[in-house]
């Protein structure tokens, strides 16, 4: 038996300020680093050596990671960062206050540009200090893996995409995985064969580590480690 643990960061400044934050590099809050550190206490409990450790290129789930690491006494452990879990890119959205975009719009028109399968916001300005060809972390990566916007459909095609090939082969020993929302949404999805329409219900707590059993490369179990945090979840 293996595990696959899921853990979507801690809360950061942007998630405080409620505001789209997608590919845009935010740090946590000192309550988001809280988070981490109970998360790595939950995961130091399950008492399982962890071999693998996945990050996104983003500094709130690498920052969650290496509170884990120091929390469950981890020295020296190489992160592989993957820009493919990276969050959900928001597209002109980005950097704007979710209130006052549902006042504008109406709430359920930015429900639907946050949690619709293939409907993706309007593409973000090449000119704007939020596109991700303007964000120092991605100036390696090619050019047309940088997104103007995503939808959830988007999102989901290039996490599956990275878990297939880099993931799923090591399911033979624990791995840990801090990501985001959406990325852990869409690993959901995949994992947990969600349909379009539920997985748009599937809410993922920050700090709250989900714990997937695997048998042969099958999912026996899952559940997050914090229950109080889980019981208004999807349960699976």
């Amino acid at each position: 038996m293996s595990h696959l643990i899921l853990v979507r960061h801690g809360q950061s400044e942007w998630n405080l300020q409620n505001r789209f934050t997608g590919w845009v590099d935010i740090d946590l809050t000192a309550n988001g680093k809280l988070e981490a550190c109970k998360a790595g206490e939950l995961i130091k409990d399950l008492n399982i050596d962890i071999s693998f450790f996945y990050s996104s290129y983003q500094k709130r789930a690498i920052n969650t990671l290496r509170l884990i690491l120091n929390t469950i006494r981890v020295k020296n452990q190489k992160i592989i960062n993957a820009w493919e879990l990276n969050e959900r890119h928001y597209g002109e959205l980005t950097g704007l206050n979710k209130d006052e975009m549902k006042k504008k719009y109406g709430e359920d028109k930015i429900f639907m540009f946050r949690r619709s399968w293939d409907l993706p916001p309007g593409p973000i300005n090449e000119n704007s200090p939020y596109h991700p060809i303007n964000i120092e972390i991605y100036k390696d990566i090619p050019r047309e893996f940088l997104p103007s916007t995503e939808s959830l459909k988007d999102t989901y095609e290039r996490v599956i995409k990275y878990y297939l090939k880099n993931i799923k082969n090591n399911l033979n020993k624990n791995v840990l995985v801090s990501a985001h929302g959406n990325s852990i949404r869409a690993l959901c999805k995949y994992l947990f064969n969600i349909d379009e329409k539920t997985i748009s219900k599937l809410e993922i707590p920050t700090g709250n580590p989900l714990l997937i059993k695997f048998k042969d490369n099958k999912v026996l179990q899952a559940k997050y480690l914090d229950n109080k945090r889980a019981k208004d979840l999807i349960k699976f």
